[in-house]
């Protein structure tokens, strides 16, 4: 049943894509009804301020109708949609990357928000981004975060891989938590990107 709703559902932004390719707005229209709400409660669930995630939704949607001729009905709205929110909140916490108190809150929050099982195309992007300051950890701490984070073990688990004990390991993912998001906050290209596709990924 929900895979013929999704097939349903393909078919019909085909339909509107075709037709908001050739300049019909009334097809923008049926578009917007359709993702605006999505798209609104995950900007807002990032910028925290309602009259800026408004204002966010609608420069995105504008972008939309300026780049219709653009848009490839070969492949997912949705994914077209994801780059086009993502690029727009990137830019915002560009703008707003000196809020110290902001972007400690938001890197926080992405970092618990990872997960090896995502199945969407933002994991590989938060993949590169964490892979850089995992790299920066003490060897046995970048090992037992590697194995909870990237691999998806529970501490039970790596406590039998390794041979040490479930207080070690919270230890361990403790001090490389807090290295982590110290490295992140320190490169705040990479902590942007981690925060835009860790908040944006239920687009997908």
């Amino acid at each position: 049943m929900m895979s013929e709703q999704l097939t349903k559902q393909r078919d019909e932004d085909l339909l509107l894509l075709l037709q908001l390719k050739n300049g019909n707005y009334s097809a923008f229209d049926l578009l917007y009804q359709r993702y605006s709400k999505m798209l609104y409660a995950n900007i807002l669930r990032l910028v925290k301020d309602s009259e800026m995630a408004k204002e966010l939704l609608q420069d995105l949607f504008l972008k939309i109708w300026e780049r219709r001729n653009a848009i490839d009905t070969t492949k997912s709205f949705k994914s077209f949609l994801f780059t086009i929110a993502r690029n727009a909140v990137y830019d915002y916490f560009r703008k707003v990357s000196l809020d110290k108190k902001l972007m400690t809150e938001m890197i926080s929050r992405s970092v618990e928000l990872y997960s090896h099982t995502e199945e969407d195309i933002s994991f590989k992007e938060k993949s590169a981004c964490l892979a850089q300051a995992i790299n920066t950890l003490p060897p046995q701490s970048r090992q037992v975060y590697q194995l909870c984070k990237i691999e998806g073990l529970s501490h039970e688990e790596i406590s039998k891989q390794l041979g040490i004990s479930i207080s070690t390991i919270n230890n361990h993912m403790v001090k490389a938590n807090k290295l982590v998001k110290e490295f992140l906050y320190r490169n705040s290209d990479l902590a942007i990107t981690l925060i835009v596709v860790s908040f944006l990924h239920q687009l997908k």
